[in-house]
């Protein structure tokens, strides 16, 4: 799943044709370029590789955190039908508290900063929040 993203990127590519230049990032055909970097020719060469090498994990892990992201809002679309179908609230603040307390211990147990992981967390919850609340309106002006 995640080798999708290394290979051409439609929109990327549109993106270039509409302003008739290079996408950052890409290479000529609009693909991902994996060495782009602004720093290759102000770095010694073992360094440089060192670089790359680290960036390819990263760019690895990015590429898994944007699939599992989408399977998450897959599930939480689901949710938001349910409490559409059923006229529950698109927010329930309880859960919401106690995601966020469950991921503070978590960051922490994984060394990450709490701090950062709330934030996180609450960009999710809001966006989640508001696509329910999208399901919801067009649930009714449906008529369902």
């Amino acid at each position: 799943m995640v080798g999708r993203i290394w290979g051409h990127n439609p929109r990327l590519e549109a993106m270039s044709q509409q302003k008739n230049e290079q996408v950052p990032g890409t290479d000529d055909t609009g693909a991902y370029d994996p060495s782009a970097s602004s720093l290759a020719d102000t770095v010694d060469q073992e360094i440089m590789d060192e670089l790359l090498a680290i960036r390819s994990s990263i760019d690895n892990f990015d590429a898994t955190l944007v699939y599992l992201l989408a399977e998450r809002f897959k599930a939480t679309q689901r949710v938001g039908h349910l409490k559409a179908v059923h006229a529950l609230p698109p927010s329930d603040p309880g859960r919401e508290k106690a995601q966020i307390d469950r991921l503070r211990r978590l960051a922490h147990e994984a060394h990450l900063d709490p701090e950062f992981a709330e934030k996180f967390m609450n960009f999710i919850i809001s966006e989640v929040i508001r696509h329910h609340q999208t399901i919801s309106a067009t649930h009714a002006e449906a008529g369902n």
